[in-house]
């Protein structure tokens, strides 16, 4: 599915998103990453959401988020709440959703000058 956008001076955006790829200012990415308005990391070592682990949170705390979209694959499926509590601790934002609607959320957010970040599962 493409997604419409206004410019891809504004940052990191996700332009499309399909079955194992997500496009990023029209570049396709076939492995999990972190996405923010000004820094992708396209070595999110994660396969499943199953796997969550705090390694992996902290690789999106280092981004000083106020929210945080975690993509978690074709499906939603929430992990345990004691891999995430952290988050939480903080007072920061989090919500776990399917992949396909993360690209959304994160591409609505992000253009309302939000603090975004998002870890997407691929």
């Amino acid at each position: 599915m493409k997604f419409a956008q206004d410019s891809q001076d504004e940052g990191y955006v996700i332009t499309a998103y399909g079955d194992g790829s997500v496009s990023i200012n029209g570049n396709a990415f076939n492995n999990s990453l972190i996405i923010t308005k000004t820094t992708l990391n396209e070595s999110w070592n994660i396969r499943s959401i199953d796997l969550l682990q705090a390694t992996h949170i902290e690789q999106i705390l280092i981004h000083n988020p106020e929210l945080i979209i975690i993509g978690t694959g074709e499906k939603l499926v929430f992990p345990d709440i004691e891999t995430y509590s952290g988050i939480i601790k903080q007072g920061i934002g989090v919500d776990f959703v399917d992949t396909r609607a993360a690209c959304r959320t994160y591409n609505i957010l992000m253009s309302e000058g939000r603090n975004v970040v998002a870890g997407l599962i691929i």
